[in-house]
């Protein structure tokens, strides 16, 4: 995904696991919704400390993480690895 003025940083190559692309499937929750979130700084549902990590994160260039809950008990995370080249939503049970 190329940048854009509003866009923090680079995704590189976007990626699911399976149980990530069910859950949302199942949910109706357009993945593109949580991709764009987390590019543009909406780190989810991240306590203050760890959303300063990722606002560093940005600057540095180091691993930047976002947690969305989609359901009461259903989270997406989303990371994009330190080198930019890659982007994978998951469950937290398939880290």
């Amino acid at each position: 995904m190329n940048s854009h003025k509003n866009n923090l940083f680079d995704l590189g190559r976007i990626v699911a696991t399976p149980g990530a692309i069910e859950a949302l499937e199942t949910t109706g929750v357009l993945p593109i919704s949580l991709i764009c979130r987390h590019q543009y700084g909406d780190w989810g549902d991240l306590c203050d400390e760890d959303k300063t990590v990722n606002d560093e994160a940005v600057h540095r260039g180091s691993r930047i993480f976002s947690s969305y809950q989609i359901t009461p008990s259903v989270n997406i995370w989303v990371i994009t690895e330190a080198n930019r080249w890659i982007t994978t939503l998951l469950l937290p049970s398939e880290y």
